[in-house]
């Protein structure tokens, strides 16, 4: 989107004699490949999604832009009459360092960098203080608070139960590391991102992992490979053991 367009969202018709119109909101839909007028679902109504920060360590300026679009998004929607609820959700659990459903919990990574205790308690206590940061960063930037701010660490049981509800319509498979998603069930999957599932192996950021059924299908719980001092396993309780939720099921709850 580039400032002219935006200019025109800010723009208003006059009809001689009537009262002050403002001109359609035309956006571009993924779904359908092209720019279309805007409506909402509810009259007047939007809710808008930001996918958050994971807080395990100061944002930077490429992180923030992501923020500072919705916000011109969210100013251009109030303008035109629409109340906004906006939702930017903080990822403080299971965002790891590969795109391949592996490596480290980057909050176990800021644990390890601050040498403090291997636990939950304390991985709450840094994504606290990584959430004053972004919060002191939206306000120097300007960025209108967003309605609501969940944490990810706050919504698990939510989290369970919708993994449960996947698995009881046999839409989940179980490898040594974790429960999985199978996108191969899921007929549409892709289809708001125009991903051709049938393409070729590049078409997902989702990385390869040995045991998956397809290189799209991710994680939706990882079963805990960490221990506290005192032996415990670090995670949380579930029907499939301790572990933590996978980031695109945290989303998907919040």
């Amino acid at each position: 989107m580039n400032f002219s367009s935006l200019y025109s969202l800010f723009k208003k018709k006059t009809l001689k004699g009537t009262k002050e119109v403002h001109a359609p909101l035309r956006l571009f839909n993924s779904l359908s490949n092209m720019k279309e007028t805007f409506e909402s679902i509810r009259p007047n109504v939007v809710n808008m999604y930001s996918c958050g920060p994971t807080v395990y360590d100061t944002a930077h300026i490429g992180n923030l832009r992501s923020y500072v679009v919705s916000d011109i998004i969210r100013r251009v929607l109030e303008y035109n009459g629409y109340k906004v609820k906006h939702i930017i959700n903080i990822t403080d659990v299971g965002h790891l360092t590969s795109d391949e459903d592996s490596g480290d919990d980057k909050m176990m990574i800021a644990l390890k960098r601050e040498g403090v205790p291997i636990t939950l308690t304390e991985m709450k206590k840094i994504g606290s203080k990584y959430i004053k940061e972004f919060k002191e960063d939206l306000k120097e930037l300007n960025i209108k608070t967003p309605s609501v701010f969940p944490r990810a660490s706050e919504h698990i049981d939510g989290q369970i139960a919708l993994i449960k509800t996947l698995e009881e319509k046999g839409y989940t498979y179980t490898l040594k590391d974790g429960i999985y998603f199978n996108t191969e069930l899921f007929k549409n999957y892709g289809f708001l991102g125009g991903i051709d599932n049938e393409g070729s192996e590049t078409v997902s950021r989702i990385g390869k992992h040995e045991g998956k059924h397809n290189q799209q299908d991710f994680a939706l719980w990882k079963f805990s490979t960490t221990k506290t001092k005192s032996g415990k396993e670090l995670g949380w309780n579930s029907p499939w053991g301790v572990g933590f939720p996978g980031w695109h099921i945290e989303c998907s709850a919040m």
